[in-house]
């Protein structure tokens, strides 16, 4: 697997792909902090599916199933897309990874003040995670620390796509067809 290349990343895929960054970073800024709309309202799903998937393991484990159900999905994602080695997908999927890291922290700075709506008013899991871990008075901070590797991490995977299409200059396909590129007689 180490030796198979990367889909060839062309000129036009980088401009739809900075297109794309482009418009969902505007969209970052512009919702709710922490909270993308349509992306969040999906995450919230897997989110809540957690629950129950992770608590069969465990009771103890149900409360970190939220989370780590909203993570599950585009890890299997970033999985399938690196072992298909496709550029631009791969890198889709772990920036979604990462923005859920912003919801996340969201979610942790309410743990002490509880103010976030809960889908069916139930128990609010950082809240519960931390105070079992002894760390709720630590909440804001974690929650920015976990925040600032969101941003590292979305900017590092925009970085390392525009690295790999750096890397494919060479590899991708001239304009003139091969005739028109030998020496004439």
């Amino acid at each position: 697997m180490a030796d198979e290349q990367w889909q060839v990343l062309t000129h036009s895929k980088l401009i739809g792909f900075a297109i794309g960054v482009t418009i969902f970073l505007f969209v970052l800024f512009k919702s709710e902090p922490g909270f993308v709309f349509l992306l969040d309202s999906a995450n919230l799903l897997f989110h809540e599916a957690g629950h129950p998937f992770f608590g069969l393991i465990s009771n103890r484990l149900a409360v970190y199933g939220g989370t780590l159900g909203q993570l599950t999905f585009p890890i299997a994602l970033i999985i399938s897309f690196w072992h298909k080695r496709e550029p631009i997908t791969f890198a889709a999927s772990v920036i979604w990874f990462f923005e859920n890291f912003l919801n996340i922290a969201r979610y942790m700075a309410d743990s002490r003040t509880l103010l976030l709506p809960l889908v069916g008013g139930g128990e609010h899991d950082w809240n519960e995670i931390f105070f079992r871990w002894t760390l709720l008075s630590n909440d804001t901070f974690i929650a920015t620390l976990v925040k600032a590797i969101g941003w590292i991490g979305i900017g590092g995977t925009v970085g390392w796509l525009f690295w790999r299409g750096w890397q494919d200059r060479n590899r991708r396909s001239d304009p003139l067809p091969p005739t028109e590129l030998e020496p004439r007689p």
